[in-house]
C-alpha cells in the first residue's frame, strides 16, 4: 500500500522519480507528490490529489530540478486524499521532508506535544509528525547554525544526523518505510524501515530506492533490501546501513532477477490480462527443478525442517488474507486428502487476536503474494512468538514475511501488477498440491501414488493453456451479463473455495455484488435471492460430487434464474440446463481449482472492461495491504 521512490547521483532526480512513480501505480494510491533539493540548497515540492498523470502535468508547469529527491503515492489513512495530505510532507521550517509508508500508532500524542511547543501542523496525516519531530530535534541540537554550514556536504553530517534520526525513530509507535531528505544536505538521503518494505538498488556513481524492486529495473541489477530496525545512508557514491542494536552492518548486495519485459503490458491492454495469460508459464515455473521421480515427491529446499521434523507435525494452520485466504482453502482439502494431516484456515486478522488452543507439533504456513500483508505478517510473528515453526509461501524475494519466517517455498510467478491477484492463485494452488504430496510420501502415499501425482500436475501447464483457449467466448458471455447488479458462484470441495475467488474478482474489478457458496449451502438461504436478473456461476467440472451438483442447479434452473456453468469437457448433460457453458480440460478433482478459476478471471475482467472500470487499479484497493 503506497509507494516510494528515492534518487541520489549525477542525473535530475525528477525524471526517475516519475518514472517510478507509474511503476508503484498498482501498489493503489489516491494522491501523489514529489521532492528534489535544488543546485541552490532550495527544497521544492510539487504534490496532487488523483492520479500520476495530474502530478505529471503540474510537473510540466514547475518542473523540479536536482540531483537528490524522493517522491510518493499515497493510499489515504489518516485525513482525506487531497493536495494538504499527499506526501511528502515538508517541516514546519522547511529544512527537512519525508515519505512515509505504515501508520504511526501514536501519532496524536507526538502532535499534541509537538504543537505544545509551537508547532503548526498543515495536514491531517500521521506522518506530518515524523517530519516536524525531525525538524525540532535538529534545531534544538543546533544544526541550523554555523556548524551545519562546516558539514554541507560533508560525510561529518552523518552522524550527527543518524543520532536525530535515530532519536525520532525511537518515539514511533506503529509501522514504517520512510526516505528523509534534508535541505540542507543535498547530496544525501536516509532511509529506515519497520514492517514496511524498502529496497536500495545499488549502481555507480547513485543510488535509487524503492518500495519494491519494480522501478529499479532498468536502472540496476544489484538491490539491497533493507531489513527491520535498520537505517540506510544513501549517497551518489556511497551505501551505509546501521541497525538499530548491530550498529553498523555489512549489507548485503543481491542480484535483481527482472526484466522491463516483466514490468511491462507487453502489449496487452491491461496488466491483469497479461498476467491471466501468463498463468501456463508461472504454473510451470511454481514446478521446475522441484521434483525427485526417483522417490516421486516434491523437492522443496526452502522449507529448513528436516523429514524428521517435517513427520512429526499434528497440525497444519495456513493463515493468508483475501485470495491467498482462498487459495489455502483449496490447500485444507490438499493436505487433508493426501497427506491426512489435520488442517485448520485462519484469517490472519483473526489469527493474531483468537488465540486459540494449538498443539506443541503445530506448524504454520503464512500464504502471501506480496509478503507484506499487515495482518499476516503479524499472525506470523504471534505464532513465532509463542514457538511454533513458520514458512511463507510467497512470491516477492526479500519481503518481510519472507525475511521473517523459517523458511518457506516462493511462487517465481514474477512480478503481479494488476491490483486483483491471479496468476498468484494458480501458483499457490500449485505449490500446496507439491506440499500436499511431499507430506503424504513423509506419511502413507504410496510410490505409485506419488507419481501419478506428478504426472497430473506435469500435466497441468498444457491443460492451463487449453483452458485459456476460452477467452472469446467468455467476452461474449460477458456482454449478456454485464448490467446485471447481483452474481452467486456455487460449487463443492475443490471448486467451493474457487467460487469463493471467482466472486471476488468480480466484486474487485467491476463493483457488483457477488456471493460464492457451497452449491448445497445455497438452499439454506441464498436461494431467495434467485430471480430472473442474478445469474449464478456453476461450477461442475466431472468429479465425484458431480450428481450433487446438477441437483442444485436444476434448482436453480426450476426457479427462473439463468445459470452459467463451467464444466470439463466432454459434458453433455450441464448443455441443456444451463444458459451459458464454458469448458475446461478434464483434470483430476486435486487440480480442478487451477483450471475453473480461469474463466472466472476472465469473465470479471471482461465485464469490468465493459462496464468501463479501472481493471488494474480499481477504486479503495491497494495491492499491498500494509495497515490492519
Amino acid at each position: 500500500m503506497c509507494g516510494i521512490v528515492g534518487y541520489v547521483g549525477k542525473e535530475e532526480a525528477a525524471e526517475f522519480l516519475l518514472e517510478g512513480l507509474r511503476r508503484l501505480e498498482y501498489r493503489g494510491y489516491d494522491s501523489s507528490g514529489m521532492a528534489t533539493i535544488s543546485p541552490g540548497s532550495e527544497l521544492s515540492v510539487v504534490k496532487t490529489a488523483g492520479r500520476i498523470d495530474e502530478l505529471a502535468r503540474r510537473l510540466d508547469a514547475t518542473p523540479l530540478s536536482g540531483n537528490c529527491g524522493i517522491g510518493h503515492t499515497r493510499w489515504a489513512t489518516h485525513g482525506p486524499p487531497n493536495d494538504v495530505n499527499a506526501h511528502p510532507h515538508v517541516s514546519h521550517d522547511g529544512s527537512v521532508a519525508v515519505v512515509h509508508n505504515g501508520v504511526i500508532e501514536n501519532y496524536r500524542q507526538l502532535k499534541e506535544h509537538l504543537e505544545s511547543t509551537g508547532v503548526e501542523f498543515r495536514s491531517a496525516t500521521d506522518t506530518e509528525v515524523i517530519v516536524q519531530l525531525l525538524a525540532h530535534a535538529m534545531e534544538r541540537q543546533g544544526m541550523f547554525n554555523g556548524r551545519a554550514a562546516a558539514w554541507q556536504n560533508s560525510k561529518d553530517a552523518e552522524e550527527p544526523l543518524l543520532a536525530v534520526v535515530a532519536e525520532v525513530l525511537a518515539q514511533l509507535r506503529g509501522t514504517y518505510g520512510l526516505v528523509v531528505l534534508f535541505r540542507d544536505w543535498p547530496d544525501l538521503v536516509m532511509a529506515a524501515r519497520l514492517g514496511s518494505p524498502l529496497v536500495v538498488g545499488v549502481d555507480d556513481q547513485q543510488h535509487f530506492l524503492a518500495s519494491d524492486a519494480s522501478p529499479l529495473v532498468g536502472h540496476t541489477d544489484r538491490i539491497v533490501y533493507l531489513r527491520d530496525h535498520e537505517v540506510a545512508v544513501v549517497r551518489a557514491d556511497d551505501l551505509r546501513v546501521v541497525h538499530r542494536d548491530e550498529g553498523h552492518v555489512r549489507h548485503r548486495v543481491q542480484t535483481l532477477d527482472l526484466e522491463l519485459d516483466d514490468v511491462g503490458l507487453g502489449g496487452y491492454e491491461h496488466y491483469m490480462l497479461k498476467e491471466i495469460f501468463e498463468q501456463p508459464e508461472t504454473v510451470r515455473n511454481a514446478m521446475r527443478g522441484r521434483w525427485s521421480m526417483d522417490e516421486a515427491t516434491a523437492v522443496l529446499g526452502g522449507l529448513n525442517l528436516t523429514p524428521q521434523q517435517m513427520r512429526s507435525v499434528d497440525r497444519i494452520v495456513l493463515t493468508a488474507c483475501g485470495t491467498s485466504w482462498h487459495a489455502a482453502l483449496v490447500g485444507e482439502y490438499l493436505l487433508e486428502e493426501l497427506a491426512r494431516i489435520p488442517v485448520e484456515v485462519e484469517y490472519a486478522s483473526e489469527l493474531r487476536y483468537r488465540n486459540p488452543p494449538l498443539d506443541n507439533n503445530t506448524l504454520l504456513f503464512a500464504i502471501t503474494q506480496s509478503g507484506e500483508t499487515a495482518d499476516t505478517l503479524a499472525a506470523l510473528r504471534e505464532m513465532k512468538r509463542k514457538g511454533h515453526p513458520t514458512l511463507a509461501i510467497c512470491n516477492v524475494v526479500g519481503s518481510s514475511i519472507a525475511q521473517e519466517a523459517d523458511g518457506g517455498v516462493y511462487l517465481h510467478a514474477g512480478p503481479e501488477i494488476g491490483v486483483a491477484s491471479t496468476k498468484a492463485f494458480t501458483s499457490q494452488c500449485v505449490v500446496l498440491a507439491m506440499l500436499a504430496l511431499y507430506f503424504g510420501r513423509l506419511r502413507h502415499l504410496s510410490f505409485g501414488a506419488g507419481q501419478r501425482i506428478i504426472e497430473s500436475l506435469l500435466q497441468l501447464p498444457e491443460q492451463v493453456e487449453q483452458a485459456l483457449q476460452c477467452h472469446a467466448h467468455v467476452k461474449q458471455i460477458a456482454e449478456k451479463y454485464a448490467e446485471c447488479r447481483n452474481f452467486l458462484y456455487l460449487g463443492r470441495q475443490y471448486n467451493f473455495p474457487t467460487a469463493l475467488e471467482g466472486a471476488l474478482k468480480l466484486k474487485e474489478i467491476s463493483y457488483i455484488h457477488a456471493e460464492g457458496y457451497p452449491a448445497a449451502e445455497m438452499k439454506h438461504g441464498p436461494i431467495a435471492l434467485v430471480d430472473e436478473h442474478t445469474p449464478s456461476v456453476f461450477l461442475i467440472p466431472q468429479g465425484q460430487v458431480y450428481d450433487k451438483v446438477m441437483a442444485n442447479l436444476e434448482e436453480i434452473k426450476a426457479r427462473g434464474g439463468p445459470v452459467i456453468a463451467i464444466v470439463g469437457e466432454g459434458d453433455t448433460r450441464v448443455a441443456s440446463l444451463a444458459d451459458d457453458v464454458i469448458t475446461v480440460p478434464r483434470v483430476d478433482d486435486f487440480l480442478q481449482p487451477v483450471v475453473t478459476v480461469l474463466p472466472l478471471q476472465l469473465l470479471a475482467y471482461h465485464i469490468a472492461v465493459l462496464r468501463g472500470c479501472d481493471v488494474d487499479k480499481p477504486r479503495n484497493l491497494a495491492k499491498s495491504v500494509t495497515v490492519e
